[in-house]
């Protein structure tokens, strides 16, 4: 088999990112953005997705979480966009609820080719320390669309923003880990237009 594995580095005035995947890992990730909650949360859609993770971002924090986050999940997305390569084999859909203590996280995916992101959440408390939960919807948008994968994030209840914000991406990661696993029953693309892209 074809290694899954994706690379893509990303430069403006503003950051400097550099991701690496392999969708056929083991859940390893080495990440470093200068934002701990931030790193914390993409350990957590590595390690609950198996896909290994190679991420280091530098970005103007200075001014805000915005440009960083945003460019994070623009960089990310390419790479998983090139590791997917064709999508044939892959299961594509998968639908998943994740607890946290009382928070409750969902995701839906679809592998599709088309990049969109439904991201539904109102956070408990405006900060995570210095982190702004609410900037995670740019994350989300940004690697759907870069990635050409349908995602739609929910939290159905929570009452600390840690929880709520890792138990969404503690969703999404098994919902990817399913939707990205290859069937062996499967002759090519899991769509009747014969392509994913």
């Amino acid at each position: 088999m074809t290694p899954r594995k994706g690379h893509f580095e990303r430069s403006t005035m503003e950051t400097h990112v550099k991701a690496s995947v392999n969708l056929d890992g083991s859940g390893a990730s080495e990440i470093s953005t200068g934002m701990p909650f931030f790193d914390h949360m993409l350990a957590q859609l590595s390690k609950h997705s198996l896909i290994d993770v190679e991420l280091r971002a530098k970005g103007d924090l200075e001014i805000d979480h915005h440009h960083t986050v945003e460019d994070v999940g623009i960089t990310l997305g390419k790479a998983f966009h090139e590791a997917l390569g064709s999508r044939e084999g892959i299961n594509r859909f998968a639908n998943v609820i994740v607890p946290l203590d009382e928070a409750l996280g969902e995701a839906i995916v679809d592998v599709s080719g088309r990049g969109h992101c439904h991201f539904h959440a109102e956070f408990s408390q405006e900060k995570i320390r210095e982190f702004d939960p609410f900037v995670l919807r740019e994350f989300w948008n940004a690697f759907a669309h870069h990635a050409g994968i349908t995602i739609h994030l929910r939290r159905i209840s929570g009452l600390n923003s840690h929880h709520e914000a890792e138990s969404m991406f503690k969703a999404a990661a098994v919902a990817l880990k399913h939707a990205v696993t290859l069937d062996p029953r499967r002759v090519g693309v899991a769509s009747t237009k014969g392509t994913l892209h």
